[in-house]
C-alpha cells in the first residue's frame, strides 16, 4: 500500500508570518518560528512535525507571498504480517 509523504520549504526571508498557512494545515505540520526571525524581522513558519505532512499543498494555497513550495513522494509500504 502506498503512503503519500509531503514536505514542505519555505522562504524563510519572504515569510511575513501570517499564520495562514499555520491555521490551514490539516495534520498540525507548521508552526511560527517562537525565537528567530528573518531580516525583516518576521516570526516565519517551519514544519515542527515533519512525519505528519500528507502533502496535502493547503499551506501552499492560502499563502498570500507563495513563499511555500511543497513536494509530494509516494512511499511504498509492504505489509509482511498476515
Amino acid at each position: 500500500m502506498a503512503k503519500v509523504k509531503g514536505t514542505v520549504v519555505v522562504d524563510v526571508e519572504r515569510c511575513k508570518g501570517c499564520d495562514l498557512c499555520v491555521v490551514s494545515c490539516p495534520c498540525d505540520v507548521l508552526e511560527l518560528q517562537p525565537r528567530e526571525v528573518n531580516q525583516k524581522g518576521y516570526h516565519y513558519v517551519y514544519m515542527k512535525n515533519e512525519d505528519a505532512c500528507i502533502g496535502c499543498a493547503n499551506c501552499g494555497y492560502v499563502c498570500p507571498d507563495a513563499c511555500l513550495t511543497i513536494y509530494k513522494q509516494k512511499n511504498i509500504t509492504t505489509d509482511t504480517a498476515k
